[in-house]
C-alpha cells in the first residue's frame, strides 16, 4: 500500500482541550495536536482528515463516508466511548482499522469510564499519555496498515 488515507476523529468537548480541565487532559490544544498529527501522517507517506464533533450523529456521518475511502480511523471518542453503541455499530459495520485513544487513562478515573464500547471492534486503545496517546495511535495504525 503505498499512500494511506486515515481518518481522525475527535469526539464531543476536545474543541476545548487547553482549556478544559487541564489537570486531566493537559494544555495543549486540539489545533497544536492536528498539526503534530498532520506532519507525522506527511512523513510516513500518508494523510489525514481530521474532525471534532460533539454530536454522535456527525461522528457516525463521517465513519460512514470513510467506507471505501480511507484506509484507517483514529478516534477519540470521548465521552462517547463509554456510551455510544451506535459509534461502536459505525465502526463495525464499515470495518476500517480503528485505534482508540484517550488523553487520560481511563482506567483510573471514575468506575463508569473503565468500560469502552468502542474497544471491541477497534485493533487497540493508547490511554493515559496525554497528547502522545495521539501520536502513538498514529503511528500504530501506520504499522499495522503497513507491517514490516
Amino acid at each position: 500500500m503505498s499512500q494511506l488515507d486515515l481518518l481522525v476523529l475527535h469526539g464531543p468537548n476536545l474543541n476545548l482541550l487547553g482549556r478544559r480541565e487541564p489537570g486531566t487532559y493537559g494544555h495543549v490544544t486540539l489545533a497544536e495536536i492536528d498539526q503534530r498529527l498532520l506532519t507525522m501522517a506527511a512523513q510516513s507517506a500518508s494523510t489525514i482528515e481530521s474532525f471534532q464533533e460533539n454530536s454522535e450523529g456527525s461522528l457516525i456521518d463521517h465513519i460512514h463516508r470513510a467506507l471505501g475511502v480511507k484506509h484507517g480511523l483514529l478516534i477519540n471518542p470521548g465521552a462517547y466511548t463509554h456510551t455510544s453503541v451506535a459509534i461502536r455499530d459505525a465502526i463495525a459495520a464499515v470495518e476500517l482499522p480503528t485505534v482508540e485513544v484517550h488523553l487520560s487513562n481511563i482506567h483510573r478515573r471514575e468506575p463508569f469510564r473503565h468500560h469502552s464500547y468502542i474497544a471491541p471492534v477497534a485493533i487497540g486503545q493508547i490511554s493515559g499519555f496525554g497528547a502522545n496517546s495521539y501520536f502513538l495511535g498514529l503511528q500504530a495504525l501506520i504499522d499495522h496498515l503497513r507491517p514490516s
